[in-house]
């Protein structure tokens, strides 16, 4: 089984290319934040979308955007301008799901996980600022 699934945001602006058959494609990197407080490190994944997904990803997102990808891993060689033999190993997208919705811009930096402005909701249901609540306020 080859599967790999994984969240993290756009690393830059990505770019929609043709190959020489018209097949549409993208290559982007994926910064997946893990860890907590000093701990916290950040992963770069470089990744490769095709046809109408690579048009879409292309379209509708930008640098800092958050997406979830499901593809395969996949290592591949070439042949440097110094003669030497390079690798890529690189996840190629099967899926890909926008988590940011269209228009929002990024909170914070690639690197800064969570932000620390205050929540608030987007769908209408509540009135502004979210208070967070102690342990004896809580219902269970």
């Amino acid at each position: 089984m080859n599967t790999w699934h994984g969240i993290g945001n756009i690393t830059k602006d990505l770019e929609l290319r043709h190959t020489q058959s018209g097949k549409a494609t993208c290559s982007f990197t994926l910064a997946i934040n893990h860890g907590f407080g000093d701990k916290k490190q950040t992963d770069y994944i470089n990744c490769v979308a095709w046809d109408k997904a690579a048009e879409s990803l292309c379209q509708y997102m930008s640098k800092g955007k958050k997406v979830g990808v499901t593809g395969r891993i996949q290592t591949r060689s070439y042949e440097a301008q110094d003669g030497s033999r390079r690798y890529v190993t690189e996840i190629v997208c099967s899926e890909i799901e926008f988590l940011s919705p269209m228009g929002e811009k990024p909170e914070g930096s690639l690197r800064d996980g969570l932000n620390d402005a205050p929540h608030q909701r987007t769908d209408g249901l509540g009135t502004g600022d979210f208070e967070p609540l102690d342990d004896e306020q809580m219902p269970f």
